[in-house]
């Protein structure tokens, strides 16, 4: 059972889950088997508990099959996350899922590297196909 004494809560934690975000635009694929890597190095969202700002860069890596991502849409989608409180975790697996139904790639994987604050960075990955994870013990 995890104790908790900074005052976070399950409310933080879900905290932009329910948001509405602008759908991402695509594009017909022309050709097979290759990799797109779009980066967003200026990338930022807000804590939902303090209101501060995190910054980090998103890498959105993947290869497509018969759908692209189109960037200026995919850019107004970022954007969206801006002034929105969620956690960092939350970003990483809500733009994965928001890709795959935009585009459904062959595979995906998004990272976000986080700048430090108060002297800890974080780094986020999640991939598609999600690998199949059996819930153990907990530690």
């Amino acid at each position: 059972m995890p104790t908790q004494t900074t005052g976070y809560t399950d409310t933080h934690a879900a905290s932009g889950l329910d948001a509405v975000f602008p759908p991402i635009d695509t594009w017909a694929n022309q050709f097979r088997a290759y990799e797109i890597l779009i980066d967003d190095p200026e990338f930022t969202s807000v804590c939902p508990k303090t209101g501060l700002p995190d910054f980090g860069r998103i890498a959105i890596r993947y290869m497509p099959r018969d759908l692209c991502l189109e960037l200026k849409s995919l850019k107004q989608y970022l954007y969206t996350y801006r002034n929105l409180g969620i956690f960092q975790e939350n970003i990483v697996n809500q733009v994965l899922d928001d890709v795959v139904r935009a585009c459904d790639p062959i595979w995906a994987k998004v990272t976000g590297d986080f700048r430090p604050r108060g002297g800890i960075s974080t780094v986020v990955t999640a991939t598609h196909p999600r690998p199949e994870v059996s819930k153990g013990p907990s530690i």
